[in-house]
């Protein structure tokens, strides 16, 4: 890598799942991970939009942001990812989805205003683009507010957008933040609205272990859901030709992940909202020229509250103390993942490579009390059909996994709960 600083883009999917990183829908972003690394154990720190969202602009957990659920817009008085970015000198650029201005849908017909776009300097979005768009038309903002409207795959559109920005002369070096809507379900359809004839090319898949054969609608919508996910690995490999093209691949680094997964309303009446694998384990891929191999192993367990202190570590920017995760160039490794969950209920849980422990106060946000809730062995039980939480030949393993969860609370500033066994009627 080269000594100057380096150009980053932040390539950012919603509702993706990890596994549909494959040769037969994301080849593209296969090949890019070839310069980089594909990490496989990488887990959301909160399964819904809004509140994944705040914890990567501000780098920390969502109790601590004030984001705990969607429609709470973002602390002004907190510093942001891009103010850090624009103080070391860099160009901060925003395009495609925000999801962190409006309360309710209060920004869903309109601009957002300068003060709650999070510090970033060039802006082209929509606070609520799965309102204001559908899959082939619909309407971003401009810096100045003003509406820009499009026609055509919204993929490609905004690809299109941040392609435009890449082609600007620039004499510092970029941050710049593609927010893309796919492969979430196009809100005001009730469906996954993939480009014409994508859908035909995933119609024989099998169906992922965790889906197959519960209730959910993934059987009318896992075909247009890997359609949208074939559509991002074009448009990604769009950018990458423009950066070579322009010739300043050798000194970008690109990362793409997503906010969280989709288990199609098997767990829940929702697409997130839980602890299960579908909903919290995303893709993480990191390459570009200008990766860098102190990255370390692709199975080192990573969660998404550690991207911001890798990007800002990447750039040479000192991380601020209050920052929650762990940059990728650290020695120290993770032996879990925490993650905070709401909407659905007030829940927390901790994820390692083999188990999955998740306790619930119910709806009750103002609680220390906890029930357990969810104890999975996801490498006996790929499929989470088979809930551990009582088990006396478990109990070992969720007393440790207790332990664990506890001290993930506590450093995350919670107060350490007080956990009640729950009885548990119903399997999965």
């Amino acid at each position: 890598m080269s000594e100057k600083r380096p150009d980053i883009i932040f390539i950012f999917s919603d509702q993706q799942r990890a596994d549909t990183i494959t040769p037969e829908v994301t080849p593209n972003l296969l090949d890019l991970a070839k310069d980089g690394e594909n990490f496989s154990n990488v887990y959301t720190c909160q399964p819904v939009c809004g509140p994944a969202r705040a914890c990567l602009q501000t780098g920390m957990y969502a109790t601590k942001n004030g984001c705990i659920e969607n429609g709470i817009p973002m602390r002004e008085t907190d510093t942001h990812l891009a103010d850090l970015f624009n103080d070391a000198g860099y160009d901060t650029a925003y395009i495609g989805k925000w999801h962190l201005a409006s309360k309710g849908l209060q920004y869903r017909k309109k601009g957002v205003p300068e003060n709650l776009r999070g510090g970033y300097k060039y802006w082209l979005a929509a606070d609520l683009l799965e309102f204001s768009s559908t899959g082939d038309h619909g309407t971003l903002w401009d810096n100045d507010c003003n509406k820009v409207k499009f026609e055509g795959v919204r993929v490609e559109k905004m690809t299109d957008f941040a392609l435009d920005y890449l082609r600007k002369e620039h004499d510092r070096p970029y941050f710049l933040f593609l927010s893309y809507l796919e492969p979430h379900h196009q809100n005001t359809s009730f469906r996954f609205e993939c480009p014409p004839g994508y859908d035909k090319q995933y119609e024989n898949m099998p169906i992922p272990e965790d889906l197959d054969g519960l209730r959910g609608n993934y059987k009318r919508n896992y075909a247009d859901y890997l359609g949208c996910c074939k559509v991002l690995d074009e448009n990604v490999k769009r950018i990458v030709d423009e950066l070579k093209s322009l010739g300043r691949y050798d000194n970008t680094l690109i990362i793409y992940t997503s906010d969280h997964g989709c288990h199609f309303m098997t767990r829940n009446m929702e697409y997130k909202r839980s602890c299960h694998e579908g909903s919290t384990h995303i893709p993480l891929i990191v390459s570009g020229g200008a990766f860098k191999k102190d990255m370390g192993e692709s199975d080192r367990l990573v969660s998404l509250i550690d991207l911001p202190p890798t990007l800002l570590t990447a750039a040479g920017i000192d991380v601020p103390e209050n920052f929650d995760g762990v940059p990728l160039q650290s020695t120290e490794r993770r032996d879990c993942v925490f993650a905070q969950i709401s909407e659905s209920h007030n829940g927390r849980c901790v994820i390692t490579k083999q188990y999955t422990y998740s306790i619930s106060s119910g709806m009750n946000y103002h609680t220390d009390n906890y029930k357990d809730d969810y104890l999975y062995d996801r490498c006996a039980d790929k499929g989470e059909r088979h809930n551990l939480i009582n088990s006396h030949c478990a109990a070992h393993i969720k007393e440790e996994l207790r332990e664990m969860l506890v001290r993930e609370m506590t450093k995350a500033g919670e107060n350490a709960p007080v956990i009640k066994r729950r009885i548990f009627k119903g399997n999965i």
